[in-house]
């Protein structure tokens, strides 16, 4: 016997074409008719919207769910993306070396075990 029950739906600002989860499941990738890339979490927080060329017609993931996959009909062509987001890391307190006010700060954390 199937128990088929929906356990949860998004209002999506466009009209969907297609769509992909990343194999560690953390986004979602919908592919929508104007021309945008909308990733979402799983618990439907939208994280981030870019703009892709009008002719980009599906969308898919590397087998390691690194990459990002547009098939774009009008060039021909596929393209790869690498999809990495930016996060502010608290360091005050932190030990560290060089301009304290540097414009930008590299994070290293590590653990022995």
């Amino acid at each position: 016997e199937l128990l088929f029950d929906k356990t949860g739906q998004w209002q999506l600002p466009y009209t969907p074409v297609d769509m992909v989860q990343s194999v560690d499941g953390k986004y979602i990738y919908i592919l929508t008719d104007n021309h945008k890339l909308l990733i979402y979490e799983p618990n439907g927080n939208l994280k981030a919207s870019v703009d892709v060329d009008p002719g980009v017609v599906a969308i898919d993931t590397d087998a390691r769910g690194e990459n990002v996959l547009l098939v774009d009909k009008d060039n021909k062509s596929f393209s790869v993306y690498s999809v990495d987001f930016q996060a502010d890391v608290d360091v005050s307190g932190a030990p560290f070396k060089g301009n304290a006010e540097a414009p930008i700060t590299v994070a290293v954390f590590s653990d022995f075990e």
